[in-house]
């Protein structure tokens, strides 16, 4: 990055960021055409992992049985600064940008662990149960992060950590 002294690299920052985020965007090659896809997600700290859902059927899992490297990007705490001047205005935020390895998820129990981070995600509530039904319909992404970065503008590191 550019400007540095945006950046940030502590866990908690990060852990922060994607907690309060909503969507998570995810960058797929499609040949030599880049595709992207907002979707909701889980974080899983200790899995230094990304859990997604989705249909076991499309585009998606077409793209990805034939190249599993992707782009993913998170941004949250949005605020446009309006200034007198048009080229003053600006726009505060938090994000994080990263790649990674992303695979269908096979084992039955982390398939559940996958599907309680999203859920938990969204809900603060965990260690739900998923009737096979809906199972048997459901593909369970995991993003393994190989690297990732922060950045934030117009927030400071104290306030980094706050839901604003």
């Amino acid at each position: 990055m550019k400007q540095k002294e945006k950046n940030f690299d502590s866990s908690a920052e990060f852990s922060q960021v994607f907690q309060d985020a909503d969507i998570c965007r995810i960058a797929l090659c499609d040949g030599n055409l880049p595709y992207i896809v907002a979707m909701n997600f889980g974080y899983s700290v200790e899995k230094k992992s990304i859990y997604f859902h989705t249909a076991k059927k499309g585009r998606k899992l077409d793209v990805i049985s034939k190249n599993n490297n992707v782009c993913f990007q998170i941004d949250t705490a949005h605020k446009l600064i309006i200034s007198d001047s048009a080229c003053q205005c600006t726009m505060n935020f938090k994000s994080i940008v990263g790649n990674g390895n992303i695979s269908i998820v096979q084992d039955e129990k982390e398939r559940n662990y996958g599907l309680n981070m999203i859920m938990e995600h969204y809900t603060n509530k965990s260690d739900f149960s998923f009737e096979s039904r809906i199972l048997n319909r459901t593909c369970v992404l995991k993003l393994t992060i190989v690297e990732m970065t922060g950045k934030t503008k117009g927030w400071s590191q104290a306030k980094l950590s706050t839901n604003s």
